[in-house]
């Protein structure tokens, strides 16, 4: 079906274009005014790398809040899809919750109607395409730039150039389309009328994937007389309920919430359209209690389509809104979360990367995720409860512990835990690279490290762990103190780690982190002067010590693989520049 879709629509382009020059002038209209949203939204994406996740924060906090944030930000940018597709990827990253998300989303619904005001007051009223030349012109020059935000400037630019134009091709071509045939033939009445119509205008958001390219449709042939008010008004309910299938295509990637979101636009759109429909003659005895009062002459029909464009919108928010807390209830029922065998990204889904901002605080909480999977392999691969980790339990007492064996498959649950998520994350860092401005690729570059020393420092206690068993538990005092010296090592990095970047404890800071780092180049070099005295008097076999000399190096390399990781997540988590020394220069002295 998809692949009949295309041809079809593009022959019956042809032999419209064949048939009549001025169905293919409105036909540019609107290629050109498609192609201006495109520039526009990708203006607007240069605008959203590094300040949008505090802005959203700020501005999110309530649902109220995030209502007003999604009406001033689509009338703004005058796409409620570009604020679809963003919203859905800061849900789906975990930096917004569903209900200030669902309000983003309402608050959208009303924003776009900005866009009919726009062009009902002053694109239809004026020569806008005398506006468009030197748009477009600023919008190139700006476009030849290197910088990502004169770039940005440009495609806004450019795009607010492409939009007038295809307004203006698009009034052009119904105008003269009129002298040639008479759409209003086609009119009908009644029932019949406004459910066909609204068909008419969901169809058509669907092909063009924008509705504001269908309103802009609608105002220019009701304002060239070529539709009637009646049917006009079912095309821009039609137009509403297609703008959802971005939505629904924006989640197809996404995790659990960001579908929940999806089907909160859905919804939404739905009773809105519907109570809009069953209570149509009520809704335009308001409309026309309002153009009197706002003193519209009595042919002003594009006006009155704005204005009924606005009202229906608010009605459905007046009708939703009181019920979140019952809509947030049935999706989370409705989309559940559920666990894989095999543990996979949190966080990381094609939604994401659609905004940095999103993608790069995804990757940021699926490092602590990935953390956290290999702290408790960790844990038991040096013999540890994870409960003794996070205590205050102190660590040195493991030097004098008793012996315990274990049976702890290490590999097994690396396989199962670990392995594949660090596979998820490589490739999503991969991918995102390419949409990355250069100035964070660094931030990139080095989280990519760091979670190749996390999976490295479980690697290195693997290739020690057997030795481990068999010596922590040996009659040899000396042997076992030293390798439980290791282990209580270990342990504290572990531990500083987990208190720094799960736990954010505000007593504990980044120079426990460089102290650490000077402790372990000690207990490496303290190692070898003890190592020299057991063999010297015979204290341990030259096995022993081979073996010991072996897992050191696995223990020491596994240490500074963590604290090097350790540094990374912490700043990540604090959000905080690079400093000039790093604790991995501390390690190499």
């Amino acid at each position: 079906m998809r692949r009949l879709l295309l041809p079809t629509i593009l022959a019956v382009l042809a032999y419209g274009f064949w048939l009549s020059p001025d169905f293919r002038e409105i036909s540019a209209g609107v290629a050109i005014f498609l192609f201006g949203m495109l520039s526009l939204e990708e203006g607007f994406k240069a605008f959203t790398g590094g300040g949008l996740e505090g802005v959203l924060r700020r501005t999110t906090g309530t649902l109220w809040k995030s209502l007003g944030f999604g009406i001033v930000t689509t009338a703004l940018m005058q796409s409620s899809s570009l604020v679809s597709v963003i919203t859905i990827s800061f849900l789906s990253a975990g930096l917004l919750g569903l209900r200030e998300g669902i309000g983003i989303i309402f608050g959208a619904n009303l924003g776009t109607t900005t866009g009919a005001w726009l062009i009902a007051g002053l694109g239809l009223k004026v020569k806008i395409a005398e506006y468009a030349m030197p748009l477009l012109v600023f919008g190139v020059i700006l476009l030849l730039q290197r910088g990502r935000t004169l770039r940005g400037a440009g495609y806004v630019l450019a795009g607010l150039g492409f939009l007038f134009l295809g307004i203006h091709y698009m009034k052009e071509g119904f105008e003269s389309f009129r002298a040639l045939i008479d759409l209003t033939r086609y009119a009908l009445p009644g029932w019949q009328g406004l459910l066909s119509y609204t068909a008419l205008g969901l169809l058509a958001t669907v092909i063009l994937q924008s509705s504001h390219a269908t309103l802009v449709l609608i105002l220019t042939a009701l304002s060239s007389g070529q539709i009637t008010y009646e049917n006009a008004l079912a095309l821009a309910i039609g137009a509403n309920l297609g703008t959802t299938i971005t939505a629904v295509l924006g989640a197809i990637g996404a995790n659990a919430a960001g579908r929940r979101l999806a089907a909160a636009h859905v919804l939404f759109n739905l009773v809105t359209g519907l109570v809009t429909i069953l209570l149509m003659r009520p809704i335009l005895v308001v409309v026309e209690w309002l153009a009197g009062g706002l003193g519209l002459a009595d042919g002003e029909y594009t006006l009155r389509l704005a204005l009924f464009h606005t009202l229906f919108n608010l009605l459905g928010i007046a009708i939703m809104l009181p019920q979140t807390e019952r809509l947030l209830a049935w999706l989370s029922r409705l989309f559940r979360t559920r666990r894989p065998r095999v543990v996979r990204a949190r966080y990381l889904n094609a939604a994401v990367l659609e905004v940095p901002d999103a993608a790069m605080a995804s990757l940021r909480k699926e490092m602590r995720h990935l953390f956290e999977q290999a702290f408790g392999i960790l844990a038991h691969g040096l013999n540890l409860h994870r409960e003794t980790l996070v205590s205050d339990f102190d660590l040195d007492r493991l030097i004098e512990a008793p012996p315990r064996q274990g049976d702890y498959d290490i590999e097994a649950h690396y396989e199962r835990k670990l392995k594949q998520l660090y596979s998820d994350i490589i490739d999503f860092a991969s991918r995102l690279r390419a949409q990355l401005p250069e100035r964070r690729e660094a931030d990139l570059h080095a989280l990519r490290n760091a979670a190749r020393g996390i999976v490295e420092a479980v690697k290195e206690v693997k290739h020690m762990r057997g030795n481990l068993v068999r010596y922590t538990g040996h009659e040899n005092a000396y042997i076992r103190g030293e390798y439980n010296r290791l282990r209580a090592m270990l342990a504290r990095i572990l531990r500083l780690i987990h208190r720094l970047v799960v736990e954010r404890r505000p007593d504990v800071g980044e120079a426990a982190l460089e102290r650490l780092a000077a402790e372990v180049r000690q207990a490496e070099t303290a190692l070898d002067e003890r190592l020299d005295q057991l063999i010297r008097h015979q204290r341990i076999t030259s096995r022993m010590a081979t073996s010991l000399m072996n897992d050191a190096g696995y223990a020491f390399n596994a240490a500074r693989a963590l604290i090097r990781a350790g540094e990374v997540l912490y700043r990540a988590a604090a959000d905080e520049p690079p400093r000039q020394r790093s604790v991995e220069q501390g390690l190499r002295g």
